[in-house]
């Protein structure tokens, strides 16, 4: 497993000593005949130069394709003019209206019919329950009923390991850190023999391809009969119709399904766990949300109505507790991208044609050199101006959502999908979270807290 290269890899990825000793960028080495040569960069001129001014310059390309081949031909791994035409298709799906109030109504459902009444037995009964593992179960739910197939329903008092899509999912991201971290040829040789994390890649493959296979099966047979409301639009559906992928073949719609699931469920459930181990470091963040909520959102008889999209807009401050949560904790903690031609970057350094470089998102939160010296504080008023309005910042700075041409399309529909959680739960429960535990992350393709988060739920009164 070459540890002298993982020790490093982890030494970036826990601290940031050795970017800002380095002036933000620097040059890994692995051994020489592996090929895993990597420039790691945290400068955000060398982002913006990268993922923006220099952009056709700088792609996935075939060796990033290999190394996540399970994800086919889907946006997160496809350089190709189809890919432009995925683009097109979700840019369009996302200002449909009738898919965003699809997508809406499918995360309130979920919150009031299953969410809140689980975390009301929590807090009845007094169980300690794994935060992360309650968020992860809560997105997969809400993302697989985005898609348009049956809810999978994972929340349950009892909280039963399952699904086997889910496990598939997660055994896919251990698999890409170990491809990452591995000489080609010796993950490829694993691959051939069928061993080790591979033959669990192989595994997870085969469960991807039968379970979506039904579910885009059944998708056109619901379209075939017409029993569809054309007032409701789930993703599978937009897609098969969008004119630009028509006829659309079962295996992309396959690549589609896959990437959404990991995007929509891990994403999401990686900020709230982060965002509610975060108040509870800061009490005082906490006091000024719950004033925010209390001072913005509409009351009725018996308390709080459910938000509207333009009563969320409000919640300037919880909006900023959310980027402060993701400047700290990105839900994706890197980008992998290979270089087309000889370049320098704006910092001076020299890249090669065909070598690879990493933006490291998790260090870059806390250079100091980016962020200030109060960088590692948790500070939701850095994104405030001073008229009491949303501060932006640059993409190439907060890389959160990414930059550039492959900007995060469905960053206000994350936003919002966040947004609606926390206040939900915040108006209801106290969340305490249980002492002792160790907070770390684990380092993989999403920024998951290594060993979960411990909570009890305290019914509000």
């Amino acid at each position: 497993m070459l540890p002298g290269v993982l020790m490093r890899l982890n030494r970036i990825y826990d601290g940031v000593e050795i970017l800002e000793s380095h002036n933000m960028t620097f040059q890994l080495k692995g051994p020489w005949f592996a090929g895993m040569d990597t420039l790691v960069t945290v400068d955000p001129s060398n982002v913006h130069h990268i993922m923006s001014k220099n952009f056709y310059n700088y792609i996935k390309g075939p060796e990033f394709q290999e190394v996540f081949e399970i994800f086919g031909n889907g946006l997160l791994n496809t350089d190709s003019d189809r890919s432009n035409n995925l683009w097109k298709c979700y840019h369009a799906m996302l200002h449909d209206q009738r898919f965003i109030r699809f997508s809406i109504c499918a995360v309130r459902n979920k919150l009031k019919d299953e969410l809140l009444p689980l975390l009301d037995h929590f807090a009845k009964e007094g169980t300690v329950v794994d935060l992360q593992d309650v968020f992860r179960r809560f997105t997969f739910d809400t993302a697989v009923t985005i898609l348009g197939v049956p809810d999978p329903k994972s929340l349950s008092v009892h909280m039963a390991n399952n699904n086997e899509f889910s496990k598939a999912l997660e055994d896919v991201e251990v698999a890409m850190v170990y491809r990452h971290m591995s000489p080609r040829f010796m993950w490829k040789l694993q691959n051939r023999l069928g061993l080790g994390q591979e033959k669990k890649l192989t595994e997870a493959d085969a469960v991807f391809g039968r379970l979506c296979g039904k579910y885009v099966s059944d998708k056109r047979q619901e379209l075939r009969n017409e029993v569809n409301n054309e007032e409701v639009v789930d993703l599978l559906t937009f897609f098969i119709k969008f004119e630009l992928l028509a006829p659309i073949d079962d295996k992309l719609l396959r690549d589609v399904f896959v990437g959404f699931i990991l995007a929509a469920r891990d994403t999401i459930a990686s900020t709230l766990t982060w965002f509610f181990w975060l108040l509870s470091k800061n009490p005082q963040v906490l006091t000024k949300i719950h004033h925010e909520i209390q001072e913005n959102l509409p009351r009725s008889g018996s308390g709080h109505e459910r938000p509207s999209y333009d009563d969320l807009d409000k919640l300037v401050y919880l909006n900023g507790a959310l980027c402060e949560t993701m400047r700290l904790y990105p839900p994706v903690p890197f980008q992998r991208r290979s270089a087309v031609n000889q370049d320098v970057l704006p910092s001076g350094h020299k890249v090669d044609a065909n070598s690879k470089i990493m933006i490291f998102a998790y260090a870059m939160g806390m250079m100091r050199a980016v962020w200030g010296d109060d960088a590692l504080e948790f500070k939701p008023e850095r994104w405030i101006t001073a008229t009491g309005g949303i501060r932006h910042e640059p993409a190439y700075k907060f890389f959160a959502f990414n930059a550039g041409p492959r900007t995060c399309l469905g960053r206000n529909m994350a936003l919002t999908q966040l947004k609606m959680v926390v206040v939900e739960i915040l108006q209801k429960y106290d969340v305490e979270v249980v002492e002792g535990q160790k907070i770390e992350p684990f380092s993989g393709l999403i920024l998951h807290m290594k060993h979960g988060l411990r909570v009890r739920f305290n019914k509000r009164c």
